[in-house]
């Protein structure tokens, strides 16, 4: 039976994966969610990522938010897509459904060119063929110019965003604001103290058995000290520092 994936990537601690989440189970409640916290643009590396990529089938259907948490790389992003597309496998752009393969492979069928030749001429037949296939070809290219545009403006905004942030921590630091931590200085974080105690306690790495993940979990439903209507929430990235 053909399976259904929702995969959802961010690329700092700081975002909100929930929202990907949110908008995937609102157009296909059934999608088994992926999730991944990954810092970079190439795809290579995304764990998560490769396991879905080695064990989807052709009739499994996997779905993105959006491009860019495809890939964030123009040029790998559409290797990807095409190397997908040719397995027989599924993808859904909430924010672009003008590049899924199933509107891809519409346009393609709708637009290309049919024509039996019954001319009577083996010269003319042939160059009428060599004609329709020029157009057919055309046509491909131009289906998959849109799908490359795709990737290449996700591409874009990703640098323009990396451009901002550089300039901006420029001016800052022009403006006499520091931007990183003074060396030696000690950060306190409050809730550093019982994640701690709570790694040390329940980590096989230390004094109990439970993977890095179960770890995170038991973190994750524990109350906050200082306030225990709240939960002492960490993600994988804070967890490892």
């Amino acid at each position: 039976m053909n399976k259904i994936y929702g995969y959802c990537r961010i690329s700092t601690p700081q975002q909100n994966i929930e929202r990907q989440i949110r908008n995937i189970l609102k157009e296909y409640p059934e999608a088994i969610i992926v999730q991944e916290i990954f810092s970079g643009s190439r795809f290579q590396g995304r764990k998560e990522l490769e396991k879905l990529l080695h064990s989807n089938q052709a009739g499994d259907t996997i779905i993105f938010y959006s491009v860019s948490r495809m890939s964030r790389n123009a040029d790998e992003g559409f290797a990807l897509y095409e190397l997908l597309y040719n397995q027989g496998v599924n993808l859904v752009f909430l924010k672009e459904p003008h590049i899924n393969t199933d509107t891809y492979r519409k346009i393609l069928h709708d637009k290309k060119i049919y024509l039996n030749l019954k001319s009577g001429d083996k010269a003319t037949n042939k160059l009428m063929q060599s004609i329709i296939n020029a157009l057919n070809d055309y046509i491909l290219t131009l289906a998959k110019r849109q799908i490359q545009l795709a990737f290449i403006q996700s591409q874009k905004e990703v640098d323009d965003l990396h451009q901002r942030t550089r300039e901006g921590i420029e001016t800052a630091r022009r403006n006499g604001k520091q931007i990183v931590q003074q060396k030696g200085r000690i950060l306190h974080i409050r809730k550093k103290s019982p994640v701690q105690q709570l790694i040390l306690k329940y980590s096989k790495n230390f004094n109990g058995s439970n993977s890095d993940r179960e770890v995170i979990a038991i973190i994750n439903a524990s109350p906050n000290p200082e306030d225990r209507s709240q939960r002492l929430h960490v993600s994988l990235n804070t967890y490892y520092k």
